[in-house]
């Protein structure tokens, strides 16, 4: 996964008035965007629970995806 300059895999902005959670349709409070690794520019707009959710379920990925690679790594 690849790094910014906070050291985190999610960028997290303000949502536009009145818009709606995409997973549970309640008002949304953020947009949240990944950033690098296999997710990378998947997001969208969230209300804080489920922010919470898709940014568990990015980090979440990006270890697996990270764990999977190691395990194919063979040594010199």
């Amino acid at each position: 996964m690849s790094t910014n300059e906070f050291l985190r895999p999610i960028s997290v902005d303000s949502a536009p008035r009145g818009s709606r959670c995409e997973w549970c349709g309640n008002p949304a409070e953020q947009q949240l965007t990944a950033i690098g690794g296999i997710s990378h520019n998947e997001g969208g707009l969230f209300c804080r629970p489920c922010g919470e959710q898709f940014s568990l379920a990015v980090i979440a990925n990006a270890a697996r995806h990270v764990a999977s690679v190691d395990s194919n790594m063979h040594p010199l």
